[in-house]
This record gives structure tokens, sequence and C-alpha cells, in this order.
């Protein structure tokens, strides 16, 4: 049985802003880590530690005030059997700003506002909001 580590990943994150937990555990990938690491540039989580020994990433979760999560919604574009890939001029806006869609570039993961600026187009990995 093939899965998707990234929609696990998406998905484990998605069940434990619901569930309110501050910290989550993840199986360690360089894609799982790049996409941490563009999530907490943006402000979508407090922090993010690797386990090498385990090979996990430890995400601390990020909250407002009344315990609303600071992520509504994390949805998954490209997947396996459907790659979803723009050019920069057609790259999507999420929430006409508001939210960031991650794209996996040949330059490395980034935000689709950094990828706009750097004129790169690439694979538009999900929707984060």
């Amino acid at each position: 049985m093939n899965t998707d580590p990234i929609a696990d990943f998406l998905t484990r994150i998605r069940n434990s802003c619901l569930a309110r937990h501050k910290l989550l555990e993840i199986p360690y990938s360089k894609l799982k880590k790049e996409i941490t690491r563009v999530l907490l540039e943006s402000g979508y989580i407090l922090d993010y530690k690797l386990e090498k020994k385990k090979k996990f990433i430890k995400i601390a979760l990020k909250y407002s005030q009344g315990k609303i999560s600071v992520i509504q919604k994390i949805i998954r574009i490209s997947k396996p059997g459907l790659r979803k890939y723009s050019k920069f001029k057609n790259l999507p806006r999420v929430l006409n700003g508001l939210g960031i869609a991650i794209i996996s570039t040949s330059f490395g993961v980034m935000t689709d506002k950094q990828a706009r600026r750097k004129r790169l187009g690439g694979e538009v990995l999900c929707y984060v909001f």
C-alpha cells in the first residue's frame, strides 16, 4: 500500500490543531522539514526541533487567545496521482494574500510570495490559511 507522506504530515497537523495539542511528532524527511521551516517563517507554528536519534520532527503548534489554532485550514493540492505545477505568473493567491501556498521549486521549498518575487514556478504542495 503506497501512502502519501505529505498528506499524512498535513493530516497530523490538522488533527493536532483540532484536538488542541501543543506538541506534535512526525516522522522525519527532508521535504517535511522544509515545509515545517516555511510554516515557522510564515508564523503558523511556534517552533520545531529535529530529533536525530529517533528521526522525528517535534512541532510546537501556535494558538491565538481563546485556544483557537492559527492554522484554520491546511489543504493538500498536488497529489501523487495528479501533480499540480504552476508557472510564476499563474501562482495561486490563497484568500487574496491572507494565506500561503507552499511551492516546491528548483531553488527549494518556499511560499507563493517568495516564488513570485524570485520569478520561480514549481509544484504547488498545499494551501495554508
